[in-house]
């Protein structure tokens, strides 16, 4: 009986950390059906591989595509760097269970405009997706600050014992209906009020429904080591799974503080699981936060809804234009999105090259001059890190974006070329393959990303979408390991 897809002489990596090896892959349906040295086997496609690496698609594990994947569901931005699966709600904003008709809070307008929220169900909002049919697999988390929207009236305080009931009942029904767990954005003044006392029911419900707790820490910069603490106290009440998102040592003041977070990363992870997520870069990008705003480094602004004609300007020009200062020009830009260069490169690399540290995007598709991270952080990892500075080994990075993502996120059958599993593949040229987004020209697909597969169905083609998009809801129907396995401990070491 012949395959669907038959992919020949392929150096396959499977996505655990093995070294590759040479050989063919067969896809039946909407799986990988054999693995070999195939020569007698036919298919109704039949791609010659000629020596490129075929890997297991891409997980970007922190995304804030949640409206995107229904409104731009062809999602080129990342279908183009092998992206397979999107995992959204990170940071504490998500699009549900969310309905809103006043202005959007911030930093949930990074999301879209009021007319964007309108599941009140995280139900409603997987149904949406299906019915949107992406090119791309979602799967997604609850935002705390989201949860906070819908039955706070004032965001600078704590959450009263009936709001923080209200959250929770909010939060159990969404992880019935297949959320993966929860994200908090305690850095951001509509979540930073929350002390932990809030905070601890709901990642508790989490942990009783088997999901997984992410993190925007309180804090990034100089309070770094107590947010950690924080945050991995929390998850231990919580009996849940921790991944603290985009790990960084922002601010130049606290440069060369990333082996001091590692430790205590590591020293967690002895104890409970405990992961990280980073992008690869030393820019960050979210709104315009005045708490952010220094004479330190460079920020760039991205958009700007009173003065959108200041976009893509040094905040030090637009300050000196107008004849104020730093503080004063962010707030009259506001609301206003921002890149700072607020990280040091040695910091990102130790980080990023740890084996507790998955590789996620944290791309912000709506802004209309987006961070190149959007379009080019996977092909940066393999190209740029790996290939050409041997931070890790090629068979590592693909690990830290697929089986790793999987695992830590539930996302079964998915992240490794084996028999059995999802037939999401990314094939790519790795002597070609570079990312081309940067600060001055962000949107801009990658090179050498030769084939996307997306559930068995070809979904990108020599820099070409196909049109075909095989893309579902991933709904989280088991709970996600809790344990520490052989495998972290050693990890950790």
């Amino acid at each position: 009986m012949p395959f669907d897809l038959l992919i020949r002489d392929v150096r396959v990596l499977d996505g655990t950390g093995a070294p590759p090896f040479r050989g063919d892959v067969a896809v039946r349906g909407e799986r990988i059906a054999a693995i070999g040295h195939l020569d007698a086997a036919t298919a109704e496609t039949v791609i010659d591989g000629q020596g490129c690496y075929l890997a297991p698609g891409f997980i970007d594990v922190h995304t804030h595509d949640d409206t995107n994947v229904i409104r731009a569901p062809a999602m080129l931005p990342k279908l183009s760097q092998g992206v397979t699966t999107v995992v959204v709600g990170n940071c504490g904003i998500s699009a549900s269970p969310v309905t809103l008709t006043g202005e959007v809070p911030d930093p949930m307008n990074l999301l879209g405009r009021v007319e964007d929220f309108r599941y009140p169900s995280f139900a409603a909002y997987a149904e949406a997706v299906d019915a949107a049919a992406p090119s791309v697999n979602v799967a997604a988390l609850v935002g705390h600050t989201s949860l906070r929207s819908q039955v706070m009236d004032d965001f600078a305080r704590p959450a009263s014992e009936a709001e923080i009931a209200s959250m929770e009942h909010l939060l159990r029904r969404a992880m019935d209906e297949g959320a993966l767990g929860l994200s908090s954005g305690l850095a951001y003044r509509n979540a930073f009020h929350a002390p932990t006392a809030e905070m601890e029911p709901l990642v508790t419900a989490v942990g009783e429904a088997g999901g997984v707790y992410t993190t925007h820490l309180r804090d990034e910069f100089a309070g770094l080591p107590g947010a950690m603490d924080e945050a991995f106290a929390t998850a231990r009440h919580g009996r849940v799974p921790l991944v603290i998102s985009h790990l960084k040592c922002a601010g130049a003041g606290n440069w060369g503080g990333a082996p001091r977070a590692l430790e205590k990363l590591e020293a967690a992870a002895r104890h409970q699981r405990a992961h990280c997520d980073c992008y690869p870069y030393t820019a960050g990008s979210s709104t315009l936060d005045l708490g952010q705003v220094t004479d330190e480094i460079e920020i760039t602004i991205t958009w700007s809804e009173p003065h959108p004609e200041q976009a893509r300007r040094p905040l030090t020009a637009i300050a000196e234009e107008w004849n104020l200062s730093l503080r004063e020009a962010a707030k009259r830009l506001q609301p206003a999105g921002a890149v700072y260069h607020n990280m040091s490169e040695d910091d990102m690399r130790r980080v990023l090259a740890h084996p507790l540290a998955m590789v996620g995007s944290d791309g912000l598709p709506n802004d209309p001059h987006p961070h190149p991270r959007l379009w080019g952080a996977f092909p940066r990892v393999l190209g740029h890190y790996s290939r050409d500075l041997g931070l890790m080994p090629l068979a590592e990075a693909v690990r830290k974006m697929t089986s790793l993502s999987a695992a830590n996120f539930g996302l079964i059958d998915r992240g490794e070329i084996r028999e059995g599993a999802y037939a999401d593949l990314t094939l790519f040229d790795l002597a070609t393959l570079e990312d081309t987004a940067d600060y001055t020209t962000p949107i801009a697909p990658a090179r050498g990303i030769e084939l996307v597969v997306v559930n068995g169905t070809i979904a990108y083609r020599q820099g070409t979408a196909t049109g075909e998009r095989a893309g579902r809801m991933l709904r989280r129907t088991r709970p996600i390991p809790n344990t520490l396995t052989q495998h972290s401990m050693e990890e950790s070491q």
